[in-house]
């Protein structure tokens, strides 16, 4: 069962670990490539800034973004700006999330995210603890995979696996770090033989995640399978 309220700690402890590596960013280096293709530190930041208002929407029941080109625009807008304006954006869209957050609710309830995905409010905070967790990452500060808390990696190994489960072009996957299992892909027909994939947690949720290349896994049954985009 989904505790919104222990992942709503969790959220604010990893956006602690966020702001403090942040505050040590100048005007150089949030404008360096971070290790999200085409994006600088500085658009990482605006992201998670106006994601955390975009989540402020969909608790209010709101659309989350008003058009994915407004989505978009808002970033490029926001990326550029100096240390000092994204420390305090980030910092002050993260006490709106918390205030909307704490607001009486019926967390049962679905709603609705990007491109008409629902989902329960109860996993709104886990989404957000997913965007400030793996996007410290792609800052490129010292922040790795290996350093994410071990319930998180877990945690976010299933919820990755779900997104692929039933896709068509997932071969019948089994994925294993040694202690805990998932299952994803296509349902198996009966000569469609099931690919098992192992290897560290972090690693793990490196591939699932797109963040790292899975050559650090071993794949028995078949090839290593090529991942959708999330």
């Amino acid at each position: 069962m989904i505790d919104h309220v222990r992942d709503l700690a969790s959220v604010r402890d990893a956006t602690d670990r966020l702001l403090s590596a942040v505050i040590k960013l100048n005007n150089d280096s949030i404008a360096e490539p971070s290790r999200l293709p085409g994006w600088t530190r500085g658009h990482v930041l605006a992201h998670l800034a106006r994601n955390a208002d975009a989540l402020v929407n969909v608790l209010a029941g709101r659309p989350m973004y008003a058009s994915a080109e407004a989505r978009d625009a808002d970033i490029e807008r926001d990326a550029p700006r100096p240390p000092a304006a994204q420390l305090a954006d980030v910092r002050e869209s993260a006490a709106r999330f918390e205030a909307q957050a704490a607001v009486p609710a019926d967390w049962s309830r679905t709603i609705t995210m990007r491109n008409g995905v629902t989902d329960s409010a109860s996993r709104v905070p886990f989404r957000r603890w997913v965007e400030v967790e793996l996007h410290h990452v792609d800052l490129g500060v010292g922040y790795e995979l290996e350093d994410l808390p071990q319930e998180f990696v877990r945690r976010e190994i299933a919820f990755l696996a779900a997104r692929f489960s039933g896709n068509a072009t997932v071969p019948p996957t089994r994925i294993t770090d040694g202690t805990h299992a998932w299952s994803t892909g296509r349902e198996g027909a009966p000569d469609d033989a099931t690919i098992t994939v192992s290897g560290p947690a972090p690693e793990v949720v490196g591939w699932l995640s797109g963040r790292r290349d899975g050559s650090a896994l071993t794949a028995e049954g078949g090839l290593l399978p090529t991942l959708p985009p999330l």
